[in-house]
């Protein structure tokens, strides 16, 4: 099973450290990690997915709320949530290629970054089974390169302000 889990942390030099040793010491391995200051610059929210059954969810999150700089730690698996990441996918383009792939582009929402005699740079956003689906897709025609950031997340709905959570 894959989990995502948010984690509100202290911005202070270490922690994202701290943590990758934690998961590295009791044998779980992260398989996305995405990290950035919150709206409150003091405040960084970590995304992480971990594959694994309920035990393994359950430990991590015990594990991170042992750490002194983890503010909250909020698993999204019982939460509705928005999920996304970001990918670059340069693929081979030629004259005879050329509008079947911006119409596989528009159909998938991505947007042309770049474009050359002989590729285009898409930018796609969306979760993974988009992303992995258009990059299916495009396969036959050939990619050149791809790189992919980590998955971000936030619940849907109310959100408690972060100072709120720090003082309770």
């Amino acid at each position: 099973m894959r989990h995502t889990v948010s984690v509100l942390v202290e911005n202070k030099f270490g922690v994202l450290a701290r943590i990758s040793t934690l998961f590295a010491a009791r044998g779980f391995n992260i398989d996305s990690l995405s990290v950035s200051e919150t709206e409150e610059p003091a405040i960084s929210r970590m995304t992480i997915v971990v594959k694994g059954g309920a035990y393994i969810l359950e430990q991590v999150t015990k594990q991170l709320n042992k750490l002194v700089d983890v503010i909250k730690v909020t698993d999204f698996k019982d939460t509705e949530y928005v999920e996304r990441s970001l990918a670059l996918i340069k693929i081979n383009m030629t004259k005879s290629t050329q509008n079947e792939l911006i119409k596989l582009i528009g159909i998938f929402r991505a947007r042309i970054e770049d474009i050359s005699q002989n590729s285009v740079t898409v930018e796609m956003t969306g979760n993974e089974n988009k992303i992995n689906a258009f990059v299916k897709t495009v396969m036959p025609y050939g990619i050149k390169e791809t790189c992919r950031t980590s998955v971000v997340a936030l619940g849907r709905g109310h959100t408690i302000k972060i100072k709120e959570k720090r003082n309770g």
